[in-house]
């Protein structure tokens, strides 16, 4: 550990093919100026925080900000989610994901998430592949994938005259 905080040169054969093609790793801070929130309804923000559109990965922090629901949806790729703060559950099943909480659903699963904490949830969530969302008797409202919160994203900047973070995307 004595030489824990002392940068050194690793030795790789692919040095220069990564410093060419590889991108760097990257940062996006907590101010709304580096990544604001954006209204998603009513009663919910979404917080963007990347978008891989060769792999069609995106992540963000959706905020619920009081009781309510995100309506029921299928994803089509898999969804790594933390609770960071409040509680969350899905209708189909039986646990509550409180602050800390994982949360890990598989392509294929469909379910209907709901917060009831008085004070809603914040979710962070790193998500691949499209998602569709359905309506209380099973029809098809709309899908949603890694162009769909670029959109969100980009064309609420634009309207708002807010600088769009290059950063976010990889």
């Amino acid at each position: 550990m004595a030489n824990a905080f002392k940068i050194f040169d690793i030795p790789d054969p692919q040095k220069a093919t990564i410093q060419r093609f590889g991108l760097e790793g990257g940062y996006v801070g907590p101010s709304e100026e580096e990544s604001p929130w954006v209204p998603y309804g009513d009663k919910a923000a979404i917080r963007h925080l990347s978008f891989d559109v060769r792999g069609g990965w995106y992540s963000n922090i959706l905020w619920i900000k009081e009781p309510g629901i995100i309506g029921t949806h299928k994803h089509r790729g898999p969804v790594i989610m933390v609770c960071l703060e409040g509680s969350v559950r899905y209708l189909e099943y039986d646990w509550v994901a409180e602050a800390g909480g994982f949360i890990n659903e598989m392509p294929g699963q469909a379910h209907t998430l709901v917060t009831d904490h008085p004070q809603g949830v914040k979710l962070f969530g790193w998500m691949q592949g499209a998602s569709d969302f359905f309506d209380e008797q099973g029809n098809h409202l709309e899908t949603i994938d890694v162009f769909w919160f670029v959109n969100h994203y980009v064309s609420y900047c634009e309207a708002n005259g807010l600088p769009i973070n290059q950063a976010l995307f990889l």
